[in-house]
């Protein structure tokens, strides 16, 4: 739809702005502009154009919406997370319950978490800067709770851990501790070992699986079957 000017400084998270609603786009534009720290770098209508101006722009983080005309919010997620010249790009997905289903699609193609439509303003910008951070948005209740649900439909049934081969006992226990929500911190008090080390854990468990972040890791944990979805 638009394009900003380049962003005046280095240390301002860049957003773009992808939902075919204009009123949508509009409001979240005004708060990020309003906001220290933020810079709205591009406004996009279509999943194609979300696509072309993350390209363009490279911006820290997408707010995509899932339904969109030409292409959907989960194959535009796909296509900027799959592609070398979009690989730092992080992409935050707008829902509302009714596309809960959507959910884990979306955290597969590449998502590092999801937002319902009618955020507060506050957990929206802190929703922005975990993302920019390189975190996942997993700490809601509500989020654990649908991973669980939709990863749970996804498990080997053999109950085998396939691509889990290289990770050690306690990076499984790791591993396991950040699927069923847990923070850093939490994890730390949990398995009685300083926050650096659980850091150095996480970090070995993202590149021997390949994730980008904390949210491939729960998606990870739970296809394996290291993980189940708890009883609701």
């Amino acid at each position: 739809m638009t394009d900003a000017p380049d962003r005046p400084s280095s240390t301002d998270i860049g957003v773009l702005l992808a939902d075919d609603h204009t009123l949508v786009r509009e409001s979240f534009r005004v708060l990020l502009d309003v906001s220290p720290g933020f810079q709205v770098v591009g406004e996009a209508g279509t999943g194609a154009e979300a696509v072309r101006l993350a390209r363009r722009h490279r911006p820290d983080v997408v707010l995509m919406d899932v339904r969109m005309p030409d292409m959907d919010g989960i194959e535009a997620t796909r296509q900027i997370c799959a592609s070398p010249e979009t690989a730092s790009v992080r992409v935050l997905i707008l829902t509302t319950f009714d596309l809960n289903e959507y959910v884990y699609a979306a955290l597969r193609a590449g998502a590092s978490g999801f937002l319902v439509k009618d955020v507060t303003a506050a957990d929206l910008l802190a929703a922005v800067r975990v993302v920019a951070s390189g975190e996942a948005l997993l700490a809601p209740r509500v989020t654990r709770r649908l991973i669980a649900t939709f990863s749970g439909q996804a498990r080997p049934a053999s109950g085998q851990r396939p691509g889990l081969e290289a990770v050690t006992e306690r990076e499984r226990e790791v591993l396991v501790l950040i699927a069923r929500g847990l923070s850093n911190t939490e994890i730390a008090q949990r398995l009685h070992v300083t926050l650096g080390t659980v850091k150095t854990h996480i970090g070995r468990l993202l590149s021997k699986l390949a994730a980008r972040d904390r949210a491939q890791l729960v998606i990870t944990a739970y296809e394996t079957g290291l993980v189940t979805p708890e009883p609701r």
